[in-house]
């Protein structure tokens, strides 16, 4: 166990039955940091949440969330834990400002509701009831519900669903202000580009098991794959796949004479090694 760490898994093991959840998996992420844990659904990702935030029992394994057993998390270890699930108190015909009072009441020493309303972009809405507010403004309202209470781990799921693009990139300023003022975010998603732009390392489970763990740039060895030129000549598309690109670039362009036509020049995305290292393997034949 890193006992360092915001979060460290040993040997994690949740059964349903005699279906294996979670089958022996190990992680540790780092205090300060957006993690984000990728994975499709049923593969475990939602049960190892669950569990870190003391929500379901495990059949084995150690766990440590802020250097504590969440099995056996005190009043005092879950005034450090934010939760954020996927619906919140958006519906409430409490104004935003006595949700934030009401929720800061639970806490030995919260932040100013004020205050938390005005980080997340709330501040000319504390008058509001909270059915009134559109669907990123309940969002960033169930975010400020799950830091009054000053957390030191904040869980985050499913943040941005349902999100315009516009609302998913003010709210990723939000959570990369959380972050910077020390707070550690778990943070799961099924939109790659979000686990792209604000994690720090992202991991991705399935059947139960971390498959890796890295930065998104070097994950599933994206920064060594080869690049895919791609351009058109005497009228017809072409692609080349190379490990110096700017090389190849280079001597193209020489040898059409300067311009190279529609050239574009790509790696593998996140999305790409993602949807490799989710894939089911292929069944065995059986001779007949």
């Amino acid at each position: 166990m890193d006992d360092d760490a915001a979060i460290s898994i040993r040997g994690l093991v949740k059964r349903y039955g005699e279906r294996p959840a979670v089958d022996g998996l190990d992680l540790d992420i780092r205090r300060g940091e957006i993690f984000a844990l990728l994975g499709p659904n049923g593969a475990g990702k939602t049960t190892t949440v669950e569990i870190c935030e003391g929500h379901r029992d495990r059949d084995g394994g150690e766990v440590r969330v802020l250097g504590v057993d969440p099995a056996v998390g005190g009043r005092a270890w879950k005034a450090g834990i934010g939760i954020v699930l996927q619906s919140g108190a958006g519906d409430s015909a409490l104004s935003c400002l006595e949700l934030l009072g009401a929720q800061a009441a639970y806490y030995a020493d919260p932040r100013d509701p004020a205050e938390v309303l005005e980080l997340v972009g709330l501040g000319d809405k504390a008058g509001a009831r909270g059915r009134t507010l559109s669907g990123g403004q309940r969002r960033r309202l169930d975010v400020a519900l799950g830091i009054v209470g000053r957390p030191a781990m904040l869980f985050l799921d499913e943040p941005t669903t349902g999100f315009d693009p516009e609302a998913r990139r003010r709210f990723w300023e939000l959570i990369r202000s959380l972050r910077d003022l020390g707070t550690t975010i778990l943070l799961t998603t099924h939109y790659l580009d979000e686990a792209e732009a604000l994690a720090d390392r992202v991991g991705v489970i399935t059947r139960g098991r971390l498959v890796e763990v890295a930065v998104p740039a070097e994950l599933g060895g994206r920064g060594r794959a080869p690049a895919v030129v791609r351009w058109s000549e005497d009228g017809r598309r072409r692609s080349a796949d190379t490990a110096t690109p700017t090389a190849f670039v280079l001597d193209l362009a020489a040898r059409l004479g300067g311009e190279v036509p529609e050239l574009s020049v790509a790696r593998p995305t996140l999305e790409d090694v993602y949807l490799t290292m989710i894939a089911e393997p292929a069944a065995e034949e059986v001779p007949a």
